[in-house]
């Protein structure tokens, strides 16, 4: 069943862009180990919120994923530029207009 993780990551004050341009790089190991969506947006009402919403082929996709070195890198990366503070939801997804 599709998994999603919709979830919001604050950020150092000033440091949105920073944690943006990390999390868009292209990482084709993302498709094959699963993932069908990842978007990453901004609110300007919220300037230290960088918001993601992820959508994968099951839960078990998206906890593998983590395990990339890719992934892992990006992390790495991002983590200094976050404060730690971490919202949102995981939940499977009961279906889709938009999809089969």
């Amino acid at each position: 069943m599709t998994f999603a993780n919709v979830g919001t990551l604050e950020v150092k004050p000033g440091r949105r862009d920073d944690v943006v341009a990390v999390l868009v790089k292209a990482n084709p190991e993302l498709r094959d180990a699963g993932c069908l969506l990842y978007e990453v947006g901004v609110n300007d009402e919220s300037p230290d919120t960088v918001y993601v919403c992820e959508l994968w082929e099951s839960q078990e996709a998206h906890r593998g994923s983590l395990q990339l070195a890719s992934v892992r890198a990006a992390i790495q990366e991002a983590m200094p530029l976050l404060t730690g503070v971490m919202g949102g939801n995981r939940f499977m997804v009961a279906g889709s207009p938009l999809r089969d």
